[in-house]
């Protein structure tokens, strides 16, 4: 295992420390299941296509396909 050294302000290593209290574990433990929790939470709502994010609401819809059925919607198109 790789050692990493970080400066935490007093309050969150405060925390940390409790946290590693409570557990009955290392503070080393409860921030490296942070870390993990925080990258597999910033993986699981990735951004996406425009598709990915509104599949859901795809097709859901009623009307023309495409405007230019309606030729009045096409009426000074160009000019």
């Amino acid at each position: 295992m790789k050692t990493v050294t970080l400066r935490l302000d007093e309050a969150l290593y405060a925390k940390v420390s409790s946290m590693a209290k409570r557990r009955k574990t290392t503070r080393s433990e409860v921030v490296r299941e942070a870390l993990n929790l925080c990258y597999e939470k910033g993986h699981a709502s990735s951004k996406g296509s425009a598709f990915e994010l509104a599949h859901d609401l795809a097709g859901t819809l009623t009307g023309p396909a495409d405007l230019s059925v309606n030729k009045a919607h096409l009426k000074g198109f160009g000019r």
